[in-house]
């Protein structure tokens, strides 16, 4: 959504990009479809008629700057625009009209709608994303259900789990963004039924793992991505994302409202559900769902919580290994790592190289996400760098940090 291309590139880009074509998974790429586990977040949007959105849950993305497609609505945090309809829905409402006389980026702005976000209350690396929506219908009318990994777009990455414009309302598209492939060029497939999409309520999902990204329609695969199919570009799909729901108009894709095009159109959502993916007995990276030590290549030592004290702030280290519980770290299915209700974290949030290797309250943020790669690296995905035992001491008490991922045998960890 935050990009967006010319109606006919996006077209021919759909075409192009099929499930059969980029979705193929060869080689080094092969991966296996998500194990889902739990749900870990949801909102069932039964709140009674007219009450806004759960605060602790979404916030809203507000203003009239076009929103880098020069689409036409003005997003507002208005219950006239967002809001619960008393019947187990969300609403988001896009209206003709501009009765608090708010400025877009083309003059006096002609329409409002809504945009909501779970950015800084709920985010996750991989697992299952789906909600089940009637969307809108209508020329210009543009519904979405989507996720960003970060505000360094398209660096941080995009996916579309739903678009719909309204100009074609009987197919759902499905694709991601990133650096490479971003606004027209970006990556996706779509399916097109026989009725207009918002004729019902469909659930929209996707399934996402390492490597591995399917595009569902009411349960029914229509889409397959994996590294493979970025035409040789970056994979930016390995930290987590947050999700938003938004109804746009216009704008460069749907085009502009015309005189077919009836106000208010509305998109009813009946839920949005996240689940863990859970790669236990996977055997792919990031290891399996049990707990156990975690072993240097370096000196056979084990990474241990000094003196078996979880306190926040504890520094990492080295030591001989010896079964007890500050040596048994579990890989969770939010992409912590986690030994006596503590997650390993990188202090500070930092992404640098030296950022210490610390313990603190599970949060399930990006500086907690660390994935085990089949090469035995211990990746934190948004620094893209490697823990690493400082100055390659293979003393007991050696302390562990972010390092560039070297291969060394300092950097080296088997699970025992």
């Amino acid at each position: 959504m935050r990009k967006r291309r010319p109606l006919l590139a996006a077209l021919a880009a759909v075409l192009a990009l099929t499930a059969t074509t980029l979705g193929a998974t060869t080689g080094d790429d092969r991966a296996e479809a998500a194990a889902i586990g739990p749900v870990t977040w949801s909102d069932e949007f039964n709140a009674a008629a007219g009450t806004p959105v759960d605060g602790s849950k979404w916030k809203f993305d507000i203003g009239g700057g076009g929103w880098g497609n020069n689409e036409l609505q003005y997003y507002t945090d208005s219950t006239q625009n967002v809001y619960h309809d008393g019947q187990g829905h969300l609403a988001i409402t896009a209206r003709k009209g501009n009765p608090s006389n708010y400025q877009c980026h083309y003059g006096t702005c002609q329409y409002t709608s809504g945009r909501i976000l779970t950015a800084g209350k709920f985010s996750q690396a991989y697992g299952r994303f789906e909600a089940r929506i009637k969307i809108p219908k209508g020329q210009g009318i543009w519904p979405a259900f989507w996720m960003l990994g970060g505000g360094d777009w398209p660096n941080t990455g995009e996916i579309d789990i739903m678009e719909n414009v309204g100009s074609a309302p009987n197919t759902v598209h499905g694709t991601v963004h990133g650096p490479g492939y971003s606004g027209s060029g970006g990556i996706g497939g779509s399916r097109t039924i026989g009725a207009p999409l918002g004729d019902a309520f469909h659930t929209y999902r996707v399934d996402w793992s390492p490597n591995l990204i399917v595009w569902y329609l009411d349960g029914s695969e229509y889409f397959r991505l994996t590294p493979s199919g970025i035409r040789g570009n970056r994979w930016v799909f390995d930290h987590p994302f947050f999700m938003i729901l938004n109804v746009a108009v216009g704008g460069n894709w749907p085009g502009s409202p015309n005189a077919s095009t009836s106000f208010p159109q509305t998109m009813l959502v009946d839920y949005v559900r996240v689940h863990a993916w859970n790669d236990e007995g996977s055997g792919g990276s990031g290891g399996s769902g049990g707990a156990s030590a975690l072993k240097s290549k370096l000196n056979g030592r084990c990474i241990d919580i000094p003196a078996a004290n979880a306190v926040d702030g504890a520094r990492l280290q080295m030591y001989d290994c010896n079964g007890s519980a500050a040596q048994r770290w579990a890989f969770n299915s939010n992409g912590t790592v986690s030994a006596m209700g503590m997650c390993m974290d990188a202090a500070g949030a930092g992404t640098a190289n030296g950022t210490p290797i610390q313990l603190h309250p599970c949060k399930g943020n990006a500086a907690q996400q660390f994935r085990l790669t089949s090469a035995g690296d211990l990746v934190n995905p948004v620094s893209n760098r490697c823990v690493d035992v400082v100055d390659n001491n293979a003393a007991n008490g050696a302390r562990l940090q972010l390092w560039d991922c070297a291969g060394t045998a300092n950097q080296k960890w088997t699970r025992a």
